[in-house]
């Protein structure tokens, strides 16, 4: 099977720190080729369409407290030209750069992510330059100024192209719908719409110079590849060695010894399992020898602090010896001789009628000899008071209690140095029985696992080069891709360039056919008093002779959904360079939900009518084609097509497109 042109929406990954949050747009591995994203105001419906756009290039993505809270980049699974790839940008601040790699969202290619820029745009490394190449549209260029052949040329951007693709909210039922009041984008959208079916002027110009362009870029790409091949020609192995076995091979081997190691592990264990009473009379020697070592190491720590206080406790009693003996010496020396002429006095000092008899300074009242110092009332009360004796007594009772506990210890030291190196030996004896019972049992087991252990190692390291060996190929495979695009493109280009015709017929052709489509779709939705549907030359849509912009709110949104689907399926029907997939934000805005409420054409007009249409097209002439719509409250006619429905009750499951943030900002304060 042939496969598709363009772009398609698989999955949508909002990844958080704990968590992600998906929206799938597939069934069965197959993309749906109608998808509706239902459910409650709020709820974070619109946000899904612009982190899809986010993802494929867009400068700005939504900021509600609660993305910025929870989710820290956007993954974006797509289908180029039918291949599966992710597109990965950052969130919180928009990224410059997006990294974009082969596979899955769950089975991502070995290969490493290609960094494509944002901007510039036109460069050839950049996100919208690949993706402008999966719609056949790389390398185009739109001149400012459509009427001077001289102009200055400004590269296509694929968010140009999204104009096409994506009709947001915003832009429904708006009277500035084709950019009327915004000359510069309502050219360009001019521009988009006949590059993409290819009637633009100067049509043989361009396609020369974008054959010019892709072949700058086909010899670029040619002279990546044979570098390429040249490296890894030099760092593969041979090819009969380097493709012996891939990577799964290896998986698997790695696989196979982890699960052998296994079951080794568990016939020893019950290989040895009748020396179970052997180790559990290790265990229990092992106990006893670490009791025994903590009581001794117990013991000669006590002893160890203990030694230290007796020997303060002695110091003390010494002290209190020598204070006893001055006393002794110096308390009872009574005045004998004349302090001044050194004479001996006839009688010894007294205290006589309140005054010393020496120097007749007053006293207390007291009459008796004095002694040196009796009379000093500086002495303190504590000094007064000391009873030396009574000290040394204390301290001597404490010092021989202290000494008795330390002989106690020295006693015990030694039987407990013999209980420790006794229980040590029993252990040492438990071991040895236990390894003499199970070596014989052991020791074939412990060199087979050490043999596992050694192929393991081994198996890893070869897994190891297989993966970087598939890194370097798929590389290769990469760049010879590259070429392989650019030459269909330069082939196809030249094609069309032999068969190119009369520009201006081709146009009028192609405007008259979106016209009819247009016409046709608005009578299937029995749009009332229904007259003259025509869109003119300048894409603007005209009913009953007025311009779109003239009619009313609930009519205005008829006219753009007309117009956007009928570029669309005319697009996708003549095999036009469209990205082939279409996003429509709130199709009833204006019929009843979302907005004012247009009462004659909400009368006249079935939502069913519309949704019935889609399937009906889809079914008939797009085959392959992706639409994607947006909607409050869907018609039970495409229940089936409901991918996701957010309810905003925490009762009914998914909450909003972030489930997990269910309370109002005012609750979070």
């Amino acid at each position: 099977m042939q496969p598709l042109p363009g772009i398609r929406i698989r999955r949508l990954r909002l990844a958080g720190i704990d968590r992600s949050y998906d929206v799938d747009f597939t069934k069965d591995q197959r993309v749906h080729n109608l998808s509706v994203v239902a459910g409650a105001f709020s709820s974070g419906k619109t946000a899904v369409l612009e982190f899809i756009a986010y993802g494929l290039g867009a400068k700005k993505h939504p900021r509600h407290p609660e993305v910025l809270r929870k989710v820290r980049s956007c993954l974006l699974e797509v289908e180029l030209s039918g291949e599966p790839y992710v597109i990965e940008r950052s969130v919180g601040e928009p990224s410059k750069v997006a990294f974009v790699h082969r596979g899955t969202l769950d089975r991502p290619a070995p290969s490493r992510p290609e960094s494509r820029p944002i901007d510039p745009p036109g460069s050839p490394e950049s996100l919208s330059a690949l993706l402008l190449g999966h719609c056949k549209l790389e390398g185009v260029q739109l001149r400012e100024a459509p009427t001077n052949r001289e102009s200055r040329t400004d590269p296509l951007s694929f968010r140009d192209l999204m104009v096409l693709a994506f009709l947001p909210n915003e832009r429904v039922a708006d009277r500035n719908f084709l950019f009327e009041n915004e000359f510069m984008r309502k050219h360009k959208l001019k521009q988009v719409v006949d590059v993409v079916f290819g009637v633009h002027d100067d049509r043989a110009v361009e396609l020369g110079q974008r054959i010019r362009e892709l072949g700058v870029r086909l010899n670029h790409a040619k002279a990546e590849l044979t570098a390429a091949r040249a490296f890894v020609q030099e760092q593969s192995d041979p090819p009969s060695l380097a493709d012996a076995l891939t990577p799964e091979s290896y998986e698997r081997e790695v696989a196979e010894i982890n699960e052998q190691l296994r079951v080794l592990d568990a016939e020893a264990q019950a290989g040895t399992g009748f020396a179970g009473r052997l180790r559990q009379d290790h265990k229990r020697a092992a106990q006893n020898s670490s009791r025994a070592a903590g009581v001794l190491r117990d013991c000669e720590t006590q002893l160890a602090r203990m030694l230290p206080l007796r020997a303060q406790y002695a110091d003390d009693l010494l002290k209190l010896g020598m204070l006893a003996e001055a006393r002794r010496l110096f308390d009872p020396l009574s005045v004998t001789t004349c302090p001044a002429c050194l004479n001996r006095l006839p009688a010894p000092p007294s205290a006589e009628d309140g005054q010393c008899s020496m120097c007749r300074h007053d006293l207390p009242h007291r009459d008796e000899d004095l002694t040196l110092g009796s009379a000093d009332l500086s002495r303190t009360v504590e000094e007064s008071r000391l009873d030396v004796a009574a000290e040394i007594r204390s301290t001597k009772a404490r010092l021989k209690e202290i000494t008795t506990y330390i002989e106690g210890l020295d006693v015990s030291l030694g039987v407990l140095k013999l209980q420790a190196e006794n229980a040590a030996l029993d252990e040492e004896q438990a071991a040895a029985a236990l390894d003499e019972a199970t070596a014989p049992s052991v020791s074939p087991f412990l060199a087979a696992r050490d043999d596992l252990h050694r192929r393991r190692e081994e198996a890893l390291r070869r897994l190891q080069h297989a993966e970087s060996s598939t890194k370097l190929h798929e590389g290769l495979s990469r760049r010879a891709a590259t070429v392989e695009r650019h030459e269909a493109q330069i082939t196809r280009l030249r094609e069309e360039l032999e068969r190119l015709g009369d520009v201006a017929q081709d146009r009028d052709r192609v405007i008259g056919r979106i016209s009819g489509r247009y016409g046709e779709l608005l009578r299937q939705w029995r749009y009332p008093k229904l007259s003259q549907p025509i869109i003119d030359t300048n894409l603007t849509p005209f009913v009953r002779g007025d311009s779109y912009r003239e009619a009313s709110s609930g009519a205005r949104t008829l006219l753009t959904l007309a117009w956007q689907l009928a570029v669309f399926e005319v697009a996708v029907e003549t095999s036009a360079a469209h990205p082939g997939f279409l996003m429509i934000d709130s199709p009833q805005k204006n019929l009843g939900h979302g907005g004012t409420l247009d009462a004659a054409i909400a009368d006249a007009i079935a939502i069913d009518d519309f949704y019935r249409h889609l399937n009906t097209w889809l079914a008939e002439h797009g085959d392959g084609a992706q639409l994607i719509i947006v909607d409050n409250s869907p018609p039970d006619l495409v229940e089936g097509n409901v991918v996701v429905r957010f309810s905003r009750n925490e009762d009914r499951p998914p909450y909003g497109l972030i489930d997990d943030e269910t309370s109002t900002e005012e609750d979070a304060l």
